[in-house]
């Protein structure tokens, strides 16, 4: 009986822990629902050339900064998980639906719809809906720091938008280019989609094909070290080095001149990463950039 008495109370003990972590668990939960519940999401509409560009602003209670999100080339509508994400660090957001998609007007342009996306009058005209996007927070936040965070074709687009706009002051990049759209389409033909091409060609081989090769488009090309040269801004570069999209070992040298010019231009390389640095199975590359963002907008205030 003794023993059967000491088994039941050990029993007990099991239950009652089991169920204090269970409710200890639940605590935590409704803390972080709390904490997400204090996420405002506004839907707003707002003009750019012309057009009606529609999108959402998401708002924690106190924001340090406000970042719009910048599109890649595909035809991409508002991106809510990844604004929330941002968001849950303290980062006011707009994310909208790229022209011609979604509830944005406007007509896309991409190889898809038999269009050239990469034109400068296109690259341009992106540039100037990103603006609009700044504006339109700048408008009912004036005093928050804002900068432009975006993927891979945004690294023409946020730069050609900076330079057009005061107001925005930081930049993140995943993935982007820093050489001439008629380079990345050189570089693209090269390694025509390849996920092994790293492992039968080497950074020499693709550079030398890269410069050499004829175009298969003629038209006029956009420099982002142009306009990179003349930002007075701080950017944050992440790479991936298996990246078969972009030149990522020349995209770091032209980094690494700007800089030397005394350009507050900070980078990353990845070396098991593609070109999908954003959104991966580690958080690292999104941790840092917002530790990256913190430490600026510290900076500015």
């Amino acid at each position: 009986m003794k023993f059967s008495s000491n088994l039941l109370f050990f029993v007990l003990v099991i239950i009652v822990s089991c169920d204090s972590s269970k409710n200890s668990k639940k605590s935590s939960l409704k803390v972080a629902d709390q904490q997400i519940e204090t996420i405002k999401t506004d839907n707003i509409t707002f003009r750019s050339q012309g057009i009606n560009l529609a999108g959402t602003i998401y708002t924690p209670e106190n924001p340090d900064a406000a970042l719009v999100i910048v599109h890649g080339s595909d035809s991409v509508p508002r991106m809510p998980k990844f604004a929330r994400s941002l968001a849950e660090k303290n980062i006011l957001v707009l994310t909208y639906d790229k022209r011609g998609v979604g509830e944005s007007g406007g007509i896309y342009a991409g190889p898809e719809v038999g269009t050239n996306n990469i034109s400068i009058e296109n690259l341009n005209l992106l540039a100037k809906d990103a603006n609009a996007a700044a504006d339109a927070i700048k408008k009912e936040h004036e005093k928050l720091p804002i900068g432009l965070i975006g993927f891979s074709q945004a690294g023409w687009v946020i730069p050609i938008a900076a330079e057009n706009n005061s107001a925005i002051q930081f930049m993140v990049i995943f993935s982007g280019p820093t050489i001439t759209t008629l380079e990345q389409l050189r570089f693209q033909f090269y390694t025509n989609g390849r996920a092994n091409f790293w492992d039968n060609h080497t950074q020499e081989d693709a550079l030398y094909h890269m410069k050499n090769d004829p175009d298969r488009y003629q038209f006029e090309a956009t420099d982002p070290k142009q306009v990179l040269s003349q930002l007075s801004i701080p950017g944050l570069w992440i790479f991936g080095e298996k990246d078969i999209q972009i030149p990522v070992k020349l995209g770091i040298q032209h980094l690494n001149t700007l800089k030397a010019n005394s350009k507050s231009y900070d980078y990353l390389l990845f070396p098991e990463l593609g070109h999908n640095t954003a959104f991966t199975k580690t958080s690292e590359p999104f941790d840092i950039s917002i530790r990256w963002i913190k430490e600026k907008v510290s900076n500015i205030k």
